[in-house]
């Protein structure tokens, strides 16, 4: 009776991620069970007999047809112990990074459903190095330095991550360490309705000021004070100085003041007893827009 090996199990490989064993499909393989010699094609050295798939993992016994210098070399090491594992070759159907299916140190997605299509004969076995696969139609062979197709996981596969990073929102928060999720998600609900409420004082605010301002400049322009195509600019000041800024520079100005208005004012020493003629006209005019 010869050797009974390991093809596959549940556990975590080099490359860190793992292949289900409960996800491998040995039908295709059981067809045409071919023992291979480090996964190189062309170099059959017999074939794997009485597979079996159970206690999560799949096992077999590899027979030596010794019809070539390389398969009976192969089982004189065999036989021998010096080669003593094998790796398999197989096609990745689907993979998962949900938690379930990860173990601690885990950076790679599970495969959880894959196909054999060989198993070889190897120095390193299947759960280390030397493991062939084949993703998307493109064969590779891991063990000669090639990148592993599957990628690296967001969290590194930390399974204490999650836990850690709301420790340091809770602390961030100002929260005990020990809250949990909702009493965090509580938290940032009361600080997200806080900032809401206070944005819509801040809008509440800048319209009073606005009207404030706005009331001071028509005031000004009712006065005489600012000439009406000036609002704008007013009003933009008012903005930038503020309400009582603003009020100060309008009680600083003096009203317009009409023509008219300075053509009925009484000049100063106009009760001198000699008039001359312009002093006199002036006055008819004066004495005529009375009239008016």
């Amino acid at each position: 009776m010869g050797k009974r090996v390991r093809l596959t199990n549940d556990t975590l490989n080099s490359y860190g991620y793992r292949v289900l064993t409960s996800g491998v499909d040995i039908s295709q393989y059981e067809r045409n069970p071919l023992l291979l010699y480090m996964h190189e094609r062309g170099k059959v050295i017999g074939y794997m007999k009485d597979i079996r798939v159970e206690d999560g993992e799949i096992t077999g016994e590899p027979c030596f047809d010794e019809a070539t210098e390389l398969s009976k070399q192969c089982k004189k090491q065999w036989d021998f112990g010096s080669l003593r594992m094998v790796s398999i070759g197989f096609d990745v159907m689907a993979t998962s990074a949900d938690p379930q299916y990860l173990v601690e140190g885990q950076t790679r997605p599970t495969v959880t459903e894959s196909r054999i299509y060989e198993v070889s004969v190897v120095d390193i076995g299947a759960n280390d190095d030397a493991i062939v696969l084949r993703k998307d139609g493109t064969q590779i062979t891991l063990g000669d330095g090639s990148d592993c197709p599957l990628p690296l996981l967001n969290n590194n596969h930390n399974n204490n991550q999650p836990q850690m990073e709301l420790k340091q929102i809770a602390l961030t928060l100002g929260l005990p360490e020990t809250a949990d999720e909702a009493t965090v998600n509580a938290k940032l609900a009361d600080l997200n309705a806080a900032k809401k409420e206070a944005e819509q004082m801040r809008k509440e605010n800048d319209a009073l000021k606005l009207a404030q301002i706005t009331a001071a400049v028509d005031a000004a322009i009712e006065a005489r004070k600012i000439p009406a195509d000036k609002k704008g600019f007013f009003v933009e000041l008012g903005k930038k100085t503020g309400i009582e800024d603003l009020n100060k520079a309008i009680s600083a100005m003096a009203p317009a003041v009409k023509l008219s208005g300075l053509l009925l004012s009484e000049p100063a020493g106009s009760e001198s007893p000699a008039k001359d003629p312009w002093e006199e006209r002036m006055a008819e005019i004066r004495a005529n827009l009375k009239k008016q």
